[in-house]
């Protein structure tokens, strides 16, 4: 059987391969691409350290056999072990790529926070049981709130007096990172749900700029040039626009979802979040308030039109369809949110 494959490295070089495999083991490889690697006989050596093995194999035994196998002094250059358990993966159908995919776009719509983060649940789940296309959805809402990463504490990192003050309510994602403070209109957020196969092989660290490269693209549309800042932070020449967090569930699918500030409140929001000097340490400043610099400010577009230019985008690079969320789904989510999201059980899981 013939397989074929494609890898363009985030920020480095494309990697092809060609495989023949036979009973589930691979007889034949051919390594190409436009990539550089010294010596030349190295190539040889990768494709001989795929050759023999099983057509199931996982990515981390392609990768070891391929850096086991890679002759002393040998150079890969914009590309790497990684990116040839990728692309092999890719041949023979366990890694997916963007294009092999139908996916949907869900517009904004206003819906209540606890609702929101439910909803993420809810479709992340949908996906891993093969009852939703892999989708993007934008995020709106009328509310002030904030929303805490899963493993964040309550108590460090909200000042419940101040958010009380504010009407501000507080719930807990599924996923990781920092909180995001959140009122009607002052930041974008959007949420990717999609198989884990499309991030095969990838850590969370490569696995962000992958995810958001087609935004990075709808930045540019708009005027800006946008870049991550390992880990997780989306930043220009002026500073911070947002950040990224992630979820990939054991039953094989992901929830990948970022808010980028538009206008935001940074006084009230470091009233109401705790922001110490520890989370800021590494970012080369002194006030979190300098941390945030708004969409707003830097393209003079309404929240409305980046988000526009954005689902254009995404449909441009994927063929993204628009959908529409459909009832059951929404009160599902309704009910979960009733039942963990807006509980003080769930929210305080973490004191």
């Amino acid at each position: 059987m013939m397989h074929h494959g494609e890898y363009k490295v985030v920020g480095g070089k494309l990697v092809v391969v060609d495989l023949e495999s036979d009973n589930g083991v691979i007889t034949d490889v051919s390594l190409n691409g436009d990539f550089f690697l010294e010596p030349d006989e190295a190539l040889e050596d990768l494709n001989a350290a795929v050759r023999g093995l099983p057509t199931d194999a996982s990515h981390s035994t392609i990768r070891d056999a391929v850096t086991n196998n890679l002759r002393e002094g040998a150079v890969m250059f914009g590309f790497d072990a990684d990116a040839v358990a990728r692309v092999v993966r890719r041949a023979l159908g366990h890694a997916t790529k963007w294009e092999d995919h139908e996916w949907e776009i869900l517009g904004p719509q206003i819906i209540p926070i606890a609702e929101q983060v439910a909803l993420d649940e809810v479709l992340t789940r949908q996906i891993a049981q093969g009852t939703r296309k892999p989708t993007i959805r934008f995020w709106d809402w009328n509310e002030g709130a904030v929303v805490i990463g899963s493993f964040q504490s309550l108590k460090n990192e909200v000042d419940m007096e101040q958010a009380d003050k504010y009407g501000i309510q507080v719930v807990r994602r599924i996923s990781g990172g920092g909180a995001m403070f959140m009122e009607a209109g002052n930041c974008i957020t959007y949420s990717l749900y999609a198989p884990e196969s499309l991030v095969d092989g990838m850590s969370f660290a490569d696995s962000y700029p992958f995810l958001d490269a087609w935004v990075m693209e709808a930045l540019q549309n708009i005027g800006l040039t946008a870049h991550y800042k390992p880990l997780n932070d989306i930043a220009t020449d002026a500073g911070k626009i947002g950040g990224a967090a992630q979820k990939r569930l054991a039953n094989g699918a992901m929830l990948h979802h970022v808010t980028m500030s538009y206008d935001i409140d940074a006084e009230k929001m470091t009233q109401v979040l705790r922001i110490g000097r520890e989370k800021i340490s590494d970012k080369g400043i002194t006030s979190a308030v300098k941390r945030v610099d708004p969409l707003k400010s830097q393209t003079d577009l309404d929240r409305m039109e980046i988000i526009q230019v954005m689902m254009d985008t995404f449909a441009r690079r994927t063929g993204a369809q628009q959908a529409q969320l459909d009832e059951a789904t929404r009160q599902a989510a309704q009910e979960l949110a009733e039942t963990k999201f807006a509980t003080e059980q769930w929210t305080a899981r973490v004191p």
